[in-house]
């Protein structure tokens, strides 16, 4: 993320940090057992949450190049790329669900965590994404 988006490489970065200490907390909470299962639901769902950045990030530069001052682009960017955000999780969570609910336990495992990374991917990238950027264009 540095290396292809510079400055806001750094937003994200940050935000995949808020995403992961808030990620194994709530592992915490529940309690989540971190089978080997757990922990590649847990690797996928860092994976989306990097994709959703990405999707943020390149809907932005899109709208920068149109030439859209930066506020306006950051709202068009968020607003753009939420559909895609929406939907790729959405279908992410029916099948943690429906992996949940009809599978054996270590199975079950790799669902949860799934199911709680992308819950909490969701989160991150449009509130604290959309909140370090702001603060930074300010």
């Amino acid at each position: 993320m540095l290396v292809m988006y510079g400055k806001l490489g750094i937003f994200s970065s940050l935000a995949l940090i808020i995403y992961t200490i808030l990620n194994l907390a709530i592992f915490k909470l529940i309690p989540v057992t971190m089978s080997l299962s757990g922990i590649a639901g847990f690797i996928l769902s860092i994976g989306m949450a990097v994709d959703a950045n990405i999707l943020i990030f390149e809907r932005y530069r899109e709208e920068k190049k149109i030439g859209l001052e930066n506020k306006r682009a950051l709202s068009e960017g968020f607003k753009r790329a939420w559909p895609s955000i929406r939907d790729s999780n959405i279908s992410t969570i029916i099948t943690c669900l429906v992996l949940y609910n009809f599978t054996s336990s270590m199975v079950k495992g790799f669902a949860l965590t799934l199911l709680i990374g992308v819950v909490t991917s969701m989160f991150t990238a449009i509130t604290v994404t959309r909140s370090l950027l702001k603060a930074f264009l300010k």
